[in-house]
């Protein structure tokens, strides 16, 4: 099917005002609009993927009146350029959205695999992948992106994820920390969850990963069969809990002799600081200040 998308949206999408869409429009015919029957503006997915492109080359420091003259190759194989050797992440992640609306998996691969090469994959994680989904979420929830592109792209990632937390060695420290990590029934969304384990494992302690949608009894009973001293957790946004406080309490109280770190919206409860429990993560610096 294809998707409209309306100026504003290229504008979040590809990092360019409209004022300055525009005026290339007028002055150089870089992207041509469609228009509805009442004479407004909208673009498809060839407009958004040439404006990326676009996008990705005029940040390089290349004159749009110079870029207007290549073609859609001459496109596409400077962008391949720019980004081969590129440790700029707004170009990354342009690269990443037009590789993910085309289901272009080499792409893709080839991104990261540049960027660890370059930057490290800690690095890759925190300042291109999850800036990427970050826009990523704008896309989808004004329809500029479907459900298949979304786990298309994801399912790489949690691959590459995996694959680097597989390759560490096991913890062998005596005073390393045993840590449960799961997400609450309802919250399907692991990426994050991942990319922490992959941090605490790294740094020598010892993960139990429980994964998507853990049920509470389940939770409570790893927890006492595997002595575990700190328990990670959070939530993408409150959808997947109806009642944040009530869980909270739950945790607080449940795991008294633990530590227990949460993210995402659950970290951004009001009523967190009166829990002498409970810690919330907010960046990956919040993370690696617990162990």
């Amino acid at each position: 099917m294809m998707r409209h998308y309306t100026l504003s949206e290229l504008e979040k999408l590809t990092g360019i005002k409209t004022a300055t869409i525009r005026v290339w429009e007028r002055r150089y015919n870089i992207i041509k609009p469609k228009r509805t029957d009442t004479n407004r503006r909208w673009y498809d997915d060839d407009g958004l993927r040439r404006l990326l492109n676009i996008s990705v080359i005029y940040h390089s420091g290349i004159k749009i009146s110079k870029i207007a003259r290549y073609s859609e190759s001459e496109l596409e194989e400077k962008v391949e350029f720019l980004t081969r050797d590129s440790v700029v992440s707004d170009t990354h992640i342009s690269s990443l959205i037009v590789a993910m609306l085309s289901f272009n998996i080499n792409a893709v691969n080839e991104i990261l695999l540049r960027s660890i090469i370059n930057s490290g994959f800690e690095e890759t994680f925190s300042d291109i992948v999850f800036p990427f989904l970050r826009r990523v979420g704008i896309m989808w929830h004004t329809g500029s992106v479907n459900t298949g592109g979304e786990h298309f792209i994801s399912n790489i990632f949690r691959g590459r994820l995996i694959s680097a937390i597989d390759s560490l060695p096991p913890a062998n420290d005596p005073k390393s920390k045993r840590v449960i990590m799961f997400l609450p029934e309802n919250e399907l969304h692991e990426l994050g969850l991942l990319f922490y384990s992959y941090l605490i494992r790294k740094s020598g302690h010892e993960v139990l990963y429980l994964g998507q949608a853990t049920p509470f009894p389940a939770l409570a009973e790893a927890s006492e069969k595997w002595n575990s001293d700190i328990l990670v957790t959070g939530v993408l946004s409150d959808l997947s809990i109806s009642e944040p406080q009530e869980y909270l309490n739950n945790l607080s109280s449940t795991f008294k002799s633990q530590k227990i770190l949460v993210a995402g919206s659950l970290a951004d409860e009001p009523v967190i600081e009166k829990y002498n429990n409970i810690y919330p993560i907010r960046s990956v610096s919040d993370l690696k200040k617990h162990f």
